[in-house]
């Protein structure tokens, strides 16, 4: 197998790395490399033996080889044990996160969570945030999406602390990209971040950079600021949602751009059931009849087909 790993085709080193967690987690015990004895005690198990190509496999002339080994070395993790991880598995692991090739990187952000239970989400950060940094301003629009996909599983696997400052804003910033791809899964980052840490830490921690968002002279950031908010209300107690989201998606709806307070309509229909009926009756409900006398027909459309769902939630017969 060793062999396979150092063939001359670049496509058998790929096929043969492929199979490397697998190989390891067969749990049988071998002699190490160089040593030919006949006695048990000397040996160890296949996976400690296997370790020590990884470093080897890392630099390898071809990226498909490397990609390949970042989708399945942190299977390794969990049968070497957290000391021997840390001394031999997560040098590698460092250098892979610092590939030239953008897709080798990505692939190992994809497959942390068994390196994360075992070495532990403090040692994991502080080696990984920088890679995220990277990928999430690449030039292809792809890896930021991947990156952007991937934000919510980090965050279940690695809590609060893993969100910096730096990064925040990059999950904020995403809304302002160039490609509208990428913007609505910012949007929808927003919610399953809000859902997975709290409405508390959301209210704390993204609303102020949303609300930044909202005053952007670029109508297109502020419509998708107001399809966060309206997310993220979504995904809140009625509380948050009611006193944090609900004032700012109001106020949002005289936006000088129809295509902003047609968004607004919009996201009224959608937080609308959140809430009770008097909230709906005292603030909803005045903010949707203006906008249905609004200048612009989509504007109207919007208020008018909000209002129709919000009635069918709120008039339905007791």
């Amino acid at each position: 197998y060793e062999k396979l790993l150092q063939d001359p085709e670049a496509e058998v080193r790929t096929a043969a790395t492929f199979n490397l967690s697998e190989v390891a987690k067969t749990g049988a015990m071998v002699y190490p490399a160089g040593v030919s004895g006949e006695e048990d005690s000397q040996r160890i198990p296949v996976a400690t033996r296997l370790v020590n190509r990884v470093m080897q496999l890392t630099e390898d002339d071809s990226e498909n080889v490397r990609a390949a080994l970042a989708m399945v070395a942190t299977d390794l993790a969990p049968e070497l044990g957290k000391d021997a991880t840390i001394a031999h598995l997560l040098p590698p692991m460092l250098l892979l996160l610092r590939d030239s090739t953008s897709e080798v990187r990505l692939n190992i952000i994809s497959s942390l969570s068994l390196l994360n239970d075992v070495i532990g989400a403090e040692l994991l950060t502080q080696s990984l945030l920088p890679a995220i940094l990277d990928l999430a301003e690449d030039g292809k629009w792809r890896i930021r999406l991947a990156v952007i996909e991937r934000i919510p599983l980090l965050a279940k696997q690695l809590g609060k602390e893993f969100f910096t400052d730096r990064l925040l804003s990059l999950c904020v910033g995403w809304l302002g990209d160039d490609i509208s791809s990428i913007r609505e899964a910012a949007a929808k980052d927003l919610k399953e971040l809000t859902a997975l840490l709290g409405s508390e830490w959301a209210v704390q921690k993204l609303l102020p950079r949303v609300k930044q968002v909202m005053e952007h002279p670029s109508y297109l950031r502020r419509m998708n600021a107001v399809q966060a908010i309206s997310l993220m209300a979504t995904a809140m107690d009625e509380y948050n949602a009611q006193w944090e989201i609900l004032p700012i998606l109001l106020e949002m709806h005289c936006d000088p751009v129809p295509n902003v307070r047609f968004n607004v309509a919009k996201g009224l229909g959608m937080v609308g059931p959140l809430f009770n009926p008097s909230v709906h009756e005292g603030q909803i409900v005045p903010i949707l009849t203006l906008m249905k006398e609004d200048s612009d027909r989509d504007v109207r459309y919007f208020a008018r087909r909000s209002g129709d769902s919000l009635s069918a939630v709120f008039d339905k017969p007791k």
